[in-house]
């Protein structure tokens, strides 16, 4: 082999070979030469064509074809170059594919090893974007009855854009200028391969956070960039922002490039404006002119109170007019007093002489005569109980004792002693039984204990551990999800011979304007399978 490739002296013939035949090599020796010398001819090309068939495999790697109307080359992109595409290569998209030419020995094909991916002139991207604005549009994505209402005066508006670009600036002085609000600016790449993935990000950070929390979460969200080619907006129709924009919680407006360009997230947002000033100005109303209007309601409603009290007091003179002299209304009430006052002495006094009657016939019996003859006879009748009370024990203590005569002849020592036997008797027959009957219950449910306890260890995780599954735990709280994982402090795995600590930092939320640009969150991997798969803990 190495004098293959180092020795241009062709080799000598075999013994089995005749005198002047060519020399012999094996299929791994060819291959190889063939390898080196097409990647010697070519290196790295860039090749321009349809992409034809596309396979992602289960270890990551992308497997496709790039053609024309005469010719098929095969490519592919390994796992790691995969997610550094900047457009990922669909079937019937016309793209310029960058890589290295080589070769498949196992398969005497040529290959394409891709590692940049581009569309092929703006006919190309308006076709993709096409095809996106069906697919999601054909989801619902673009209906009107799905977009929400932008809130009049929003107290919080969160702006995603570059912080060091003019828009930022225009939008600050316009809202500067209509009504002063409270503005939370999340700094993202505006164009280039990050761009989308950031916007996104941004999108979602802005709905998770808690409203009236430390950063307050935003009534309105603004998506902002200036105008510029198909190319520099492209961030702006990849499908992972308008699936972001038409999540949000939040009603979003978006202002990207000026009014003749048009993008996926401008047909999936709450509200479009036709340029970052635009999107400020719809945002907010003008202080001013919601002052004036206060003022000029509050002078509607002056005058119509006034106005109002007018024509009611005008309204109670008539009807003061229509009703009768208040003289007049008295003079029959004050007849019907003074009448009344006449009755009132004669009336009084032959009520006193009526009480006094009364109350002469009823001291009558009160008199001293009538007192003595009773207190005399109450005493007599007081003697008598006297009498009846001191013979009422004697009696009473000569019948009980005769009560209990006759009883004590009733009783026998013999029979108590033998009712006694045999009430102990069945008392011990009985605890017999109920000790037998105690440890037989007891021994079942025994049984029955270690039954359960045998099926919980069946059941329990920890057999499952010792499988070689692993529990995931972060803060102190079971992890089911990548989400949940990202978000934790710490992270303790437990296997079936212990625990495993793992600790991590994560990924910031919005930050103020001079921001130097968002940090991405650091995700914990564990080893690759074969198939160089990664696996989240």
């Amino acid at each position: 082999m190495s004098d293959l490739f180092e020795d241009p002296t062709p080799a000598k013939p075999t013994e089995k070979s005749a005198e002047g035949n060519a020399p012999e090599f094996s299929v791994s020796e060819i291959a190889g030469a063939v390898k080196k010398t097409i990647e010697g001819a070519f290196g790295r090309v860039r090749v321009r064509g349809e992409v034809g068939r596309v396979t992602l495999a289960r270890s990551g790697h992308m497997y496709f074809d790039i053609k024309d109307d005469r010719s098929l080359i095969n490519a592919v992109s390994w796992k790691g170059q995969v997610s550094k595409l900047a457009v990922i290569p669909e079937e019937g998209m016309e793209i310029i594919a960058t890589g290295k030419l080589t070769t498949f020995g196992s398969q005497s094909k040529y290959q394409l090893t891709v590692d940049a991916v581009e569309i092929a002139g703006e006919g190309a991207l308006m076709a993709l974007l096409e095809k996106r604005k069906k697919a999601l549009a054909a989801e619902g994505l673009f209906a009107p009855e799905r977009k929400k209402k932008i809130p009049f005066l929003p107290e919080i508006i969160g702006v995603v854009t570059s912080p060091t670009g003019a828009v930022i600036r225009d939008i600050l002085h316009r809202l500067a200028d209509r009504f002063p609000r409270k503005v939370l600016v999340w700094p993202v790449a505006v164009q280039g391969d990050a761009s989308a993935g950031q916007v996104a990000r941004a999108i979602e950070g802005f709905n998770a956070m808690t409203p009236g929390g430390a950063m307050p979460r935003p009534d309105l969200i603004i998506v902002a960039r200036g105008g510029g080619s198909i190319e520099d907006l492209w961030g702006f129709n990849e499908e992972i922002v308008a699936r972001a924009t038409a999540a949000s919680d939040i009603p979003l407006i978006s202002a990207v490039g000026h009014e003749t360009d048009t993008t996926l997230i401008d047909f999936v947002s709450d509200l479009r404006a036709p340029t970052p000033t635009a999107a400020a100005e719809h945002a907010v109303p003008v202080r001013a002119e919601l002052l004036a209007w206060v003022q000029d309601q509050d002078a509607r409603l002056t005058r119509a109170l006034t106005q109002g009290l007018s024509r009611r007091g005008e309204r109670l003179k008539d009807l003061s007019r229509a009703l009768p002299d208040a003289e007049n209304l008295l003079n029959t009430a004050r007849q019907r007093l003074d009448y009344t006052a006449g009755r009132l002495d004669p009336a009084l006094r032959q009520a006193v002489s009526q009480k006094r009657l009364a109350l002469q016939t009823l001291s009558a019996p009160l008199q001293g005569s009538a007192l003595r003859g009773r207190i005399s006879s109450e005493k007599q009748r007081l003697a008598a109980l006297s009498e009846r009370l001191l013979a009422a024990p004697d009696r009473g203590l000569t019948r009980k004792r005769q009560d209990y005569d006759s009883l004590s002849r009733r009783l026998r020592p013999t029979q108590i002693q033998n009712s006694q036997a045999n009430g102990q008797r069945a008392a011990t027959a009985l605890f017999q039984r109920l000790s037998v009957a105690a440890r037989g219950q007891e021994q079942r449910r025994m049984q029955k204990l270690e039954a359960l306890d045998r099926l919980r260890q069946t059941l329990g995780y920890k057999a499952t551990l010792a499988r070689g599954y692993a529990v995931v735990r972060g803060d102190g709280d079971l992890v089911t999800t990548q989400a949940a994982a990202t978000a934790a402090q710490a992270l303790e795995i437990e296997f079936a011979d212990g625990t495993l600590a793992v600790g991590g930092e994560f990924a910031s939320g919005p930050q103020p304007v001079k921001s130097s640009g968002p940090r991405k969150p650091k995700i914990i991997r564990g080893g690759g399978d074969d198939d160089d798969q990664g696996s989240l803990f």
